[in-house]
């Protein structure tokens, strides 16, 4: 049987920042465990947990459940034997984010308002807005999105495609976020794009930001892990931008590219490999 592990990190985003402690849906990962499992068995600190088969998972009489390589997910006290998971996964790049975050935004099935939503703002999905927040004139949200506490979001901007953004936002005029994962105190505030992407704390992205997400083959995105090329098992994958990242006007950002903690770009500039510090 597995034995808990410390949980790691995630260094293009945050050095400091556990791996349990980010935010889905704006839920941290260690949250989801103790939700989900009530005591009643152990998790790897850095997997996500699919709901249904955690569920499908403690209702059995099997041990563990353990991933394609054997790495035990989750466990509990039983004589049975193993049982595989196939929506829950070990996060061991940023971009597994997107994967937990797209999965668990785009199983939500009620709303959640504590916010005010302008009524010339048009939401076609699932929202969850956390008090505090202002949905103004002219957003269109179309998919399930999660927004947290004391967000601005708008006016005239668009979000799609299971995008969760935590407390202290801005998403300003002109604005698009698609399936993306944004941390708490950061702002996207015009003209910008954002997809398939990891925005960290306390990030500004200067006006006319652009990520880009597809590769013009069409295949999978792959991105440098220790100077060698992985397989991120993406077909559509923008950008990872660390915790306090400022980006000039008009920067335009590769696809698979990552800006590590508290580095800048130029005004015009076009990001085409990893920037580190």
């Amino acid at each position: 049987m597995s034995e808990a592990q410390t949980s790691g990190v995630l260094p293009a985003i945050s050095a400091t920042r556990l791996i349990c402690d980010y935010p889905i849906g704006n839920i941290s990962i260690a949250d989801h465990h103790a939700s989900l499992l009530g005591g009643a068995a152990q998790a790897h600190p850095d997997a996500w947990l699919d709901a249904e088969e955690i569920t499908a998972f403690l209702a059995s009489n099997s041990a563990e459940l353990v991933d394609e390589n054997g790495i035990g997910l989750a466990w509990k006290p039983s004589d049975g034997g193993e049982q595989m998971a196939f929506r829950s996964f070990v996060i061991q790049h940023p971009w597994d984010l997107i994967r937990a975050n797209e999965g668990y935004v785009a199983a939500l099935k009620e709303n959640k308002i504590e916010g005010d939503i302008h009524p010339a703002a048009v939401i076609e999905g699932v929202i969850h807005l956390g008090e505090g927040s202002r949905i103004l004139p002219g957003v269109y949200i179309e998919g399930n999105v999660v927004i947290a506490r004391d967000c601005k979001i708008g006016p005239n901007c668009y979000l799609r495609g299971n995008t969760s953004i935590g407390d202290h936002c801005h998403i300003g005029q002109s604005v698009e976020i698609k399936n993306s994962l944004i941390l708490s105190k950061s702002n996207v505030g015009h003209l910008s794009y954002v997809g398939d992407s990891v925005i960290g704390a306390n990030a500004n992205l200067g006006a006319g930001t652009i990520t880009s997400n597809l590769r013009h083959d069409g295949k999978n995105h792959r991105s440098a892990v220790n100077g060698i090329l992985v397989d991120t098992g993406r077909r559509k994958f923008g950008a990872i931008v660390g915790d306090g990242v400022h980006t000039g006007i008009n920067t335009t950002i590769y696809p698979g590219r990552k800006l590590c903690e508290d580095v800048s770009t130029r005004p015009g500039e076009i990001v085409q490999k990893d920037i580190h510090r």
